[in-house]
């Protein structure tokens, strides 16, 4: 379509072709998909961290997880975000500072395959989490509130890393087909 002939048309052929130069804002390489790796790497820290330190969350059985070592399930996979998110937060403030967006397919595909079976793994261990948290905090439940006030926090804290995390997802998932 030409710049005269149906505006409707030539604003949507300028917006694709806007993204295919620019980015996806939020993708991989960019300065808003550094700030979501900031933020999952801020978020998951602060779960891990409101889980394991000061309280006995190993003491209570139905935060047990057992594969090869015994270890809770959210503190396993709070576990893998943050070195992941880190590492994809480092790559995206060095794409941003040498203005050098990462556009390779492969590497991009496994980014997107990654994003997409952690933010799955934060959502069920988020939801597994809060879950017994629930039960815990019944009236027949044996809780301490200082240590239920703890975990609440850090399913919280998981459930908005995961916010952040599925959003990195989809628009790195979104700019995928444009690459390819």
């Amino acid at each position: 379509m030409r710049k005269g002939e149906g505006n409707e048309f030539w604003v949507c052929d300028e917006l694709i072709w806007l993204l295919r130069m620019d980015g996806v804002p939020g993708s991989v390489g960019t300065s808003a998909g550094f700030s979501l790796r900031l933020g999952q790497t801020i978020f998951s820290s602060a779960s891990l961290l409101f889980m394991s330190l000061g309280v006995e969350f190993y003491g209570y059985t139905a935060f047990w997880f057992v594969f090869f070592s015994p270890s809770t399930f959210l503190v396993t996979i709070m576990g893998l975000v943050i070195p992941w998110s880190f590492t994809l937060g480092l790559v995206d403030g060095y794409s941003v500072l040498v203005k050098c967006p990462l556009r390779q397919p492969g590497v991009l595909l496994l980014i997107v395959i990654g994003d997409w079976v952690l933010s799955i793994l934060i959502l069920a261990a988020a939801c597994s989490t809060a879950g017994v948290v629930d039960l815990l905090l019944q009236p027949d439940g044996n809780c301490p509130p200082r240590i239920c006030t703890r975990y609440q926090l850090s399913v919280a804290m998981a459930f908005l890393s995961w916010f952040l995390s599925g959003a990195s997802a989809l628009f790195n998932l979104w700019l995928l087909p444009s690459l390819l």
